[in-house]
């Protein structure tokens, strides 16, 4: 089966990249199947699908009787496929949208950590990169005041709390070595500017360049500087540890893999934005509903999932909270308060009037800003309950999202719909059921590959492996062929909420 499949596939992209001439080499579709082969048995090492290639009649078959070494395994999965994987990605699913296996109308939508081939022990964290480099910049500040005033030299800071740039330190400690060959100057002065230009100026742009590689993270490694620290579930020592990884985000459909994007952010709220943007540019469309749980229910996301043509089925974090009866109960929950959307105040359960004071605005990691609004009681000395209601020591303030508001009221309207509740029922045993798969049956807890392309064809390859594993257990299972297994399968018997829509043209 994954034969034939490898055989549909379109890998004119990848022959292009050979230029010819040189040393025979061979052929990339040849490649592809034992890659894939191996990734479908769980041997991820190139040196391992080396010794298969030697040993095993099933890989020798596929190969042709072909025995690349390790290194032109490993260069292949690293180099060859580095600009037309994902290209090999979508065409597969097209395959699987052509024979029924998925519709693509609807995205399962969750995120795991896999842990990045790098050492655990090579970390640098922003905050102590700019603690040192703030302590540095001072000590160096102070270094060549004193060298300047000692040398009856006009300083170039404009004001005491200027901040100069590497280069200013540079050219700036450059004039003052000037006029030390010329002028007799303290021996510790001396010494002081010499070390500052030796080590000094040199950790600065080691600093810079750290912050640079860094970007928006506040972590990375050394040893592969695309990878963030992240707190791993499967952590050996349970322990919590923080380890160099990536967040994988995938959508399923009927638990096969439709799209997957790698990302550096360790929390998954940020990153749903983006992956459904990668998945209308992948297959020129967007799928019509969208099911995630509590992890993406922002009032960005929200604002987003509300704006086009989608249906969404995404939680907040307390929405299984508020089913329960003990929040019900609590009258003096900030969502529970009675609220006059007329005079713009609220009500306490003791009749305490929250008159509106002010409306703030607050910004977000990703730089999304919402208003939010500030409410506060006129009098609450002297109150029975106030221990119940307030722990502060003046009067109740509580604060508002009234767009947020209004997006959990829609969200909690849908979910508790119809079609709510089963795609409710069906998200747990979908992406997190693929992730069990790949994770644990399949063993892949770690990449082998550095950088972010590196990773994302490394779990891509695992992603294509896993859907032809679904296709081929399917077959078993009912002892069709290709040509007719998606009369079983059909997601449109299985999903009684998608309506057929026709083929799949790809933009």
């Amino acid at each position: 089966m994954l034969n034939s499949i490898v055989d549909r596939l379109d890998v004119s992209q990848v022959l292009a990249s050979y230029k010819g001439g040189g040393n025979s080499c061979f052929h990339p579709r040849m490649m592809l199947k034992v890659l894939l082969y191996a990734y479908l048995n769980n041997i991820y090492s190139s040196r391992k699908i080396e010794r298969q290639l030697q040993e095993h009649i099933h890989y020798m078959w596929l190969s042709g009787g072909a025995r690349p070494d390790f290194r032109t395994i490993n260069y292949f999965r690293g180099k060859r496929l580095k600009d037309s994987f994902d290209a090999i990605f979508t065409r597969v699913v097209e395959l699987l949208h052509s024979e029924g296996f998925v519709s693509l109308e609807v995205q399962y939508i969750d995120g795991t950590k896999i842990e990045s081939v790098a050492n655990k022990y090579t970390f640098v964290w922003r905050g102590s990169i700019e603690t040192y480099d703030t302590r540095l910049r001072e000590k160096t500040r102070r270094i060549l005041s004193e060298a300047e005033e000692v040398l009856e030299m006009e300083s170039h800071e404009t004001r005491p709390d200027e901040e100069l740039s590497v280069e200013e330190f540079q050219a700036r400690t450059s004039r003052i070595k000037e006029k030390m060959n010329s002028t007799d100057v303290p021996k510790k002065i001396k010494k002081a500017v010499e070390k500052t230009a030796k080590e000094y100026i040199p950790k600065m742009l080691e600093y810079e360049r750290a912050l640079d590689i860094m970007g928006k993270r506040n972590s990375y490694s050394k040893t592969d500087e695309d990878a963030t620290f992240m707190r791993m579930k499967e952590d050996a020592m349970k322990n919590g540890q923080l380890k160099p990884g990536y967040n994988i985000q995938i959508a399923t459909e009927n638990q096969f893999i439709t799209n997957y994007a790698v990302y550096h952010r360790p929390t998954d709220t940020l990153t749903l934005i983006p992956f459904l943007e990668s998945f209308e540019k992948r297959y020129g469309r967007q799928s019509r509903v969208v099911v995630a749980d509590s992890g993406y229910g922002s009032e960005q996301n929200y604002e987003y999932l509300f704006g086009p043509n989608l249906i969404p089925y995404v939680k907040y974090n307390m929405f299984h909270q508020e089913q329960k009866r003990k929040y019900k109960k609590n009258a003096f929950l900030v969502q529970n308060l009675f609220y006059n959307p007329k005079g713009n105040y609220y009500v306490c359960p003791m009749g305490q009037y929250l008159f509106f004071i002010r409306e703030e605005k607050r910004k977000s990691d990703a730089g999304y800003i919402s208003q939010v609004s500030i409410y506060r009681a006129a009098k609450c000395l002297g109150c029975p309950v106030r221990g119940l209601c307030n722990k502060a020591m003046g009067n109740r303030q509580i604060e508002v999202n009234h767009t947020l508001n209004r997006y959990k009221e829609k969200i909690r309207y849908m979910l508790n719909s119809e079609e709510g509740i089963f795609h409710r029922k069906k998200r747990p045993v979908e992406p997190e059921a693929v992730f069990a798969d790949i994770k644990e049956a399949g063993k892949f807890r770690r990449f082998r590959l550095r950088g972010i392309n590196g990773v994302g064809i490394e779990f891509g390859l695992k992603a294509i492996a896993h859907n032809i594993k679904k296709i081929a257990a399917c077959r078993g299972k009912y002892g069709f062929g290709w040509d007719n297994l998606q009369k079983v399968i059909s997601n449109y018997a299985k999903n009684p909420f998608l309506k057929h829509e026709g083929s799949l043209r790809v933009a």
